[in-house]
This record gives structure tokens, sequence and C-alpha cells, in this order.
């Protein structure tokens, strides 16, 4: 024979995990009907992407040893800055293609950021910037040494922030995020470029 103390045990012990059971089917049910409101808030469609402008590349070419403006359709942020990043990494885009007339490897990686800046002092119109562009330490270690190559790559870097930022009338450059006294041994990093300085012109001496 079953002891009367042993029977209420068994009562409050059944009693208590038909409870835990129906906790546990809320809980579930709570977790499933955050889900589906969760489903049904997120977005239907993809964001949206910049849409595409009107933009001016002043490339560099070798062979003429001149900057050449090229007119492209390209997808440009509304930010000024990233809109100068998304330009230079355009442009060094265009020199590590296999048929580049200025070669030069790494691409729109090697962008690291663009920084405008207020000219203040330095110049006299009140909406002078100056552009800070941050190059990777790797694009400056593979840049082709010599004195022409490297200068038209710097110019043509600030032809193509004049071409479409014309509020920046100044350029300095930074490698990983510090000066450094040439691009690849010649061009000097270390002074600041006036973008009126690399005005595309074919047969352009730099």
């Amino acid at each position: 024979m079953i002891p009367r103390y042993q029977k209420i045990l068994f009562v409050i012990l059944l009693i208590a995990s038909l409870a835990m059971g129906v906790v546990l089917w809320q809980l579930r049910q709570r977790a499933h009907r955050r889900l589906l409101a969760g489903q049904a808030s997120a977005p239907t469609q993809a964001p949206e992407v910049a849409p595409a402008e009107q933009a001016t590349l002043v490339a560099a070419n070798d062979a003429e040893n001149a900057l050449i403006p090229q007119i492209r359709s390209l997808p440009l942020p509304a930010d000024p800055g990233a809109r100068a990043r998304a330009l230079l990494g355009r442009l060094l885009d265009l020199y590590a293609a296999p048929d580049a007339v200025h070669p030069v490897g790494g691409g729109a990686t090697s962008v690291a950021q663009v920084f405008l800046l207020p000219a203040g002092k330095s110049s006299p119109d009140p909406n002078a910037q100056v552009a800070v562009v941050n190059l990777t330490g790797t694009f400056a270690a593979s840049h082709p040494s010599g004195i022409e190559t490297e200068t038209l790559t710097v110019l043509s870097i600030c032809g193509t922030l004049r071409a479409n930022l014309p509020n920046v009338t100044q350029v300095r450059f930074l490698v990983d995020g510090q000066p450094r006294p040439t691009l690849a041994g010649h061009a000097d990093l270390t002074r600041t470029y006036l973008t009126a300085e690399a005005v595309p012109t074919e047969g352009n001496k730099p």
C-alpha cells in the first residue's frame, strides 16, 4: 500500500510538471509571434544604391606624359568625403586594369580614407577645402618608381578631385595614416598640392 505522503508528493509533482509544460508552451508561442513580427518588419527591397552621375576622371597617360579627362557615369554617394573616395577608387581601378596606360597596382582599395577639411587662412575663399588623401602602404610600396610616373599619379588624384569637387583647392597625402617623404622615392608627399596645378590638358608636362 502506497503511503499517503507519497501520494501527496506525486500529485504535487504532477501539478508542477503540468504547470511547467503550460509555461514552456506559452514561451514558445511568444517567441514564434516575435519571429513573425520580425519577418513582417524586415525590408522587402534591397537597399538603394547611389544613383549614377556624370563624373570626370583626370587620368594619367604615360605614353603622352599627360593628364587626360575621361567622362564616366558612376554611382556616387551624396556625402562629399565618401564621394571623393569613390572617385579616386575608380581612378585607381583604371590604373590597375590589364590595359592601363598608367599601370599601377592596387585599385580602389588603395584609398583608405579621404577627409575634407576647411582650408582656413591658407585660402581667401571661405568655402575652400583641403582634401587629405590617405593611401595604403601596399599601394605606395608597389608603385613604380620614377619622377614622371609618380608625379602623374599625384596630379591625377588632385585633378580628379578638382574636376568633381570644385571647393577642394588643396590636397595633402598620408600613407597608412602617417606622413611619408615620397610616394615611391620621388614625388614629394610632404608638401601641400594645389589642385590648380593639375589642369587636364593633353600634352601637359607635369
